[in-house]
């Protein structure tokens, strides 16, 4: 077990726990620490005192808990015609009573699914909440499922209702109705209906139709309600294979707010986030729906199109107290922000300079434990840094978070050299968000931070550098796949331990690093293993025009790289032959007019191509050993996307699936 960090103090808070009587706890008899099918209960890993002792308790209970205190606080907040709309927690609670209530009525079965297919919304938190409330099981679905994906995850969950948010996702499920046996009703929340059909439901008649299902009904299912059994299903993006249907527990939602709140130290009642990223992934929805509703915090709704362009208009608006990011949202940003810095005169390009030293200076002494200040810090923040966080929106955040894919160190210190820590967090689905995590006082530059309180961490097989396979235990780890026991029994040991299929070493001071993936690693033809992020990483910091990177060279002799061309994208999220602005002014340094991808592929432009060999020859001066030096490679005509199949919807690498669409580059690199 990993010693505490100091920033981790046991949770004496001005807020008791949540109060609940030992009669309160309500746990179903099991054996086993595992199940696959849908309504059975596991047990808890509750069997050592130092292990978050906390009473378990249902989402019901949680929610409960907050709107008796907090009831009057505002809870969810979205635009309507271009105007903030607030609902209170007594509201929220109100509203997700009456979606139970006509999900109930639209026949919603014990532990069968609610699939949610639409962006973040009001209406989509309170879905989920009544789902769960009436007993089922919350299912969030990938907007950018194509109509077959749909159809697995709804069938897979045996879901009774669905609820899209318009048109466009209804009709891909009216495309699969036919298949989806258990599916009795479809609710759109946005808009009115294009056409009337049986059982498809405006959000207005939806919420109507449980009026006379009487309280009391509800309330008898509530209360028979385990905080050991399943209540949300969290389907895993399926770079390979059909998705898995990751099977959390209330008490891995409650426990797992809790546990993470106090470690950040969250203050009940004043804290507010902006949603944005997919609330089908664990991080955005541990983040905007269960944290927030532990700790009585204002979820506010950003705009669809938030990843296209929006979002920093709706950050300004609202200057959240806390950021979680994606490495490309971390990216983006830094992007935009040289290409603003790049058109400044030249007195402004000084000064800009000047105070990012002092700010990277000073980020590494605050990380170093050292509260000094180098000499000009005042006036660097007055001139510089203060105003950066007024244009972010981020002048209120007390603390930046990056998780769900590996960030590079150059993005790191980029927004460190302007005094904006960004703390990294590690976990996964099947650790219900969170493993280890980040925070003022304790964090280290490419780190993902400490075990989360309650929890352990045990490397499985070290290699003589100490790199092992994470396995962690906790209450947050899940009860199982459903319908999947194979599977479970990869991912879970004999003793419970879950096998996260990540490499990892922790420092003298126990900050975990996350060194490589198992199943990423690429082993050549002589047997070499190479994990291929550091050396992505690497070119990408060596050569700013190059926007994607992805190494291939399994059971090869040698190491090959797919590159792309950072480029803007268009208004549906599609990267364009454009270059970005700053793709332009590289070329421009180099001695090239050029201002679209296709110009520099097609005549192999030679001073970029040139420029591009030479970062890989940079690289390769770092390589350890000779199989590990790049050798060929070849740019793309196009960058990769969410919507070209080529990232997840957290803008991680699909290696399996970008092997595939461009097996005839990597053919050519090995003369196949």
């Amino acid at each position: 077990m990993s010693p505490v960090c100091p920033c981790f103090p046991d949770h004496k808070d001005d807020e008791p726990a949540i109060p609940l009587k030992a009669g309160d706890v309500r746990l179903a008899p099991a054996e086993k620490l595992w199940s696959t099918a849908r309504d059975k209960a596991v047990k808890l890993r509750m069997d050592s005192s130092e292990l978050g002792p906390e009473p378990p308790m249902t989402v019901h209970q949680m929610f409960m808990a907050t709107v008796q205190k907090y009831g009057d606080y505002p809870a969810l907040r979205g635009k309507k015609d271009g105007t903030w709309v607030t609902l209170t927690y007594k509201e929220y609670y109100q509203h997700s009573r009456a979606a139970a209530k006509s999900f109930l009525k639209l026949g919603l079965e014990r532990f069968h699914g609610v699939g949610i297919l639409g962006f973040n919304s009001p209406e989509w938190f309170i879905a989920d909440v009544g789902c769960i409330l009436a007993g089922g099981l919350a299912t969030g679905i990938y907007t950018t499922n194509s109509p077959e994906a749909c159809q697995y995850v709804a069938d897979n969950c045996e879901a009774n209702v669905l609820v899209v948010e318009d048109n466009k996702q209804l009709i891909k499920i009216l495309q699969v109705r036919d298949q989806l046996p258990h599916l009795k009703a479809i609710v759109q929340y946005k808009g009115e209906l294009e056409q009337k059909l049986p059982n498809v439901y405006t959000w207005a008649e939806f919420m109507k139709l449980g009026e006379n299902v009487p309280d009391a009904e509800l309330d008898v299912l509530i209360d028979s309600q385990k905080a050991n059994e399943c209540c949300t299903l969290i389907y895993t993006s399926g770079t390979t294979g059909n998705p898995k249907g990751v099977m959390l527990s209330h008490d891995n939602i409650t426990w797992t707010s809790n546990a993470t709140g106090h470690m950040v130290r969250l203050k009940m009642g004043e804290e507010e986030v902006v949603s944005y990223l997919p609330l089908s992934h664990v991080a955005a929805q541990v983040q905007d729906m269960w944290i927030c509703m532990r700790f009585a915090a204002v979820t506010n709704f950003a705009e669809p199109d938030a990843l296209k362009g929006s979002l920093a208009n709706t950050l300004r608006e609202v200057r959240p107290t806390g950021f979680l990011g994606v490495p490309r949202v971390w990216e983006k940003m830094q992007e935009a922000m040289k290409a603003v810095g790049a058109k400044s005169s030249v007195m402004k390009k000084k000064i800009g300079d000047w105070a990012k030293g002092i700010g990277l200076q000073a980020s590494y002494n605050a990380m170093n434990g050292d509260s000094s200040v180098p000499w000009g810090f005042t006036l660097g923040n007055n001139l510089v840094f203060k105003n950066v966080l007024k244009a972010l929106g981020l002048d209120r955040c007390r603390a930046c978070y990056t998780g769900a894919a590996p960030i590079t160190k150059d993005t790191l210190e980029y927004f460190m050299s302007l005094y904006i820590p960004v703390f990294e967090l590690y976990g996964m689905s099947e650790s219900t968000g969170p493993h280890s995590i980040s925070c003022a006082e304790g964090y280290r530059i490419m780190s993902c931070g400490k075990v989360l309180k309650g929890c352990k961490t045990k490397l499985d097989k070290p290699d003589s550098d100490g790199n092992g396979e994470i396995c962690f235990w906790g209450r947050h780890v899940f009860m199982g796949y459903l319908n999947m026991p194979d599977k479970t029994e990869e991912a879970l040991d004999a003793e419970g331990w879950l096998h996260s299929g990540d490499l990892g070493k922790h420092d003298s001071d126990d900050f975990l690093y996350i060194t490589g993936r198992i199943k990423e690693l690429i082993i050549t033809a002589g047997g070499e293993n190479i994990p291929p992020v550091p050396t992505e990483d690497a070119l990408k910091e060596e050569v700013s025009i190059i926007s994607n990177v992805m190494l291939v060279g399994d059971k090869k002799k040698f190491l090959s790289m797919l590159l792309t061309l950072k480029c803007n994208i268009d208004d549906s999220g599609d990267p364009t032959d454009e270059l970005t602005p700053l793709a332009v002014e590289f070329c421009r340094q180099h001695g090239v007019i050029a201002s679209k991808v296709s110009e520099i592929i097609n005549k192999k432009e030679p001073a970029i191509y040139k420029a591009i060999q030479e970062g890989i020859d940079r690289v390769n001066t770092n390589a350890t050993s000779n199989a590990q030096r790049v050798q060929k490679w070849t740019v793309l005509p196009r960058d990769f996307s969410i919507s070209g199949g080529e990232l997840g919807p957290t803008m991680k690498l699909k290696r399996p699936v970008v092997s595939k669409m461009y097996q005839e580059e990597i053919n050519k690199f090995y003369g196949e």
